[in-house]
């Protein structure tokens, strides 16, 4: 009879149901295309995203992948998301217990005198037990397993998190590196700049010498050499920082950064396929993530609404109990007890009903948060898309207004030497030409950053080697 009634338990307990919703993904509007992506033929299959490329693939300096792998490998920020899995892992395995039973063992010496008294002559007792325990709160209604479904999913959106903070980071490291080698190209266009303008003040000076111009000419050449040298000390303080600001991306004290690639040189393709916005619910971590906690909100309904239903407990007990250690296992000394309970609540003051609502209210916030995720994930892939190309025309018209003031400056060079201007006209067209060298080396940054943009908005960087 006893093992039917424990077989009988454990099948009442299996066939139990789980009270409150089962999760099921809120429908999102999804767009056929991003707005600012290139068109494609409706008979053309949607290329590849650049978001489904692992990093390496994306970004081609051999010293900038160096970078990104010592930043996955030091980062704080990747090692910190990392000990939160750790937590996420081990809260789960404290919630399933709760569905199990919980068993215990003990053991009790007590050897007890009382002196005489008046009425009562001394008297010595001593008592030895051993014991085994069982309690078992049976989930028949599913509260303990829905909280372990939540704190999965918690689990769930956890890991995702530690791949959005992988995205960032090699989204954060790339951009740093090209702003750090457009700082370096502005250095030598400085540098070169000064070079050549220290090389017009001597001819000046030396016509001036000579009686063949002014002072005043002298003096113009001086501050388009003192322009040119003021800017190096300032680039190089930004050079130094910027190299601090990676130093720490990598989880390294403030330090020199190795250099590859040019920024002139940096592998990008005109135009970035960015694949179908519905494979960006699958790809981009922190959508990932918003998902998983309403998975988890949707899980503590079910917690809260199990409540409004019977507690059922099983307790037992046995174990040894003699007055005398070496009779202890011998003769009558066996002792158990088994029993169980049904607890139903009557009245809670609408605790559990408020729960209900509160479990429900949780469950909408995080619903609306997911799809407030996914809007902003397709706004920015398309703000992404038209940065990259409008920064791409606009460098291609830079590139145009850097020729056209360097062959200015040439000329007004040529004229100033013939006697046919004053070296006013030099002044200008040297420093047009100089702020359009500087100008075009930040296109050329717009341009890279625009796309690490595009990469990181469409849910790339979070892979692995």
């Amino acid at each position: 009879m006893r093992r039917l009634l424990a077989v009988s338990l454990v099948v009442l307990l299996l066939s139990g149901c789980a009270v409150g919703p089962n999760y099921k993904r809120p429908g999102v509007e999804v767009p056929g295309a991003y707005r600012g992506a290139s068109p494609q033929p409706a008979t053309q299959p949607a290329p590849e995203s650049l978001g489904d490329l692992k990093w390496w693939e994306v970004f081609q300096d051999k010293q900038l992948q160096d970078l990104i792998h010592a930043a996955l490998r030091q980062n704080y920020d990747v090692r910190i998301a990392a000990t939160r899995i750790l937590q996420a892992q081990a809260q789960v395995g404290v919630t399933r217990a709760d569905q199990w039973p919980t068993i215990n063992a003990g053991a009790q010496i007590v050897d007890q005198r009382s002196a005489r008294a008046k009425l009562f002559p001394e008297f010595q007792t001593s008592a030895h037990e051993v014991n085994l325990s069982l309690a078992w709160d049976l989930d028949f209604w599913g509260k303990y397993r829905r909280a372990t479904e939540s704190a999965r999913a918690n689990l769930l959106a956890t890991e995702w998190n530690r791949e959005a903070v992988i995205t960032t980071l090699v989204s954060d490291v790339a951009a740093a590196y090209f702003q750090l080698r457009e700082l370096d190209l502005e250095l030598e266009i400085a540098r070169r700049t000064l070079a050549s303008r220290q090389d017009s003040l001597r001819i000046t000076q030396m016509l001036a010498n000579g009686g063949a111009t002014s002072m005043l000419d002298v003096r113009q050449a001086e501050q388009l050499v003192f322009t040119a040298a003021g800017t190096i000390p300032d680039l190089e303080r930004r050079i130094e920082q910027q190299e601090n600001f990676i130093s720490i991306l990598l989880g390294n004290n403030p330090g020199p950064i190795a250099r590859g690639t040019k920024l002139t040189e940096q592998a990008h393709a005109p135009e970035i396929p960015a694949g179908l916005p519905s494979g960006l619910l699958e790809r981009r971590p922190d959508i990932r993530q918003a998902e998983a906690q309403l998975i988890a909100a949707n899980a503590q309904i079910g917690v809260a609404k199990a409540d409004y239903f019977p507690q059922i407990n099983l307790t037992g007990n046995g174990g040894y109990q003699s007055s005398a250690l070496t009779s202890l296992f011998t003769g009558p000394a066996g002792l158990w007890s088994f029993g169980g309970s049904l607890v139903q609540p009557i009245f809670t003051g609408g605790r559990i009903r408020s729960n209900v609502k509160f479990t429900e209210a949780r469950q909408q916030e995080a619903a609306l948060v997911y799809q407030q995720a996914i809007q902003q994930a397709f706004r920015g892939v398309s703000d992404a898309l038209v940065e990259y190309r409008k920064d791409r025309e606009f460098r291609e018209q830079q590139e145009q207004l850097t020729f056209s003031a360097q062959d200015a400056a040439r000329l007004s060079e040529t004229r100033y030497r013939g006697g046919a201007t004053s070296y006013l006209e030099v002044l200008t067209n040297e420093t047009n030409y100089f702020d359009a060298e500087l100008g075009l080396a930040q296109a050329q940054l717009n341009e890279l950053l625009g796309l690490v943009r595009i990469y990181r908005n469409l849910g790339g960087g979070w892979q692995e080697q």
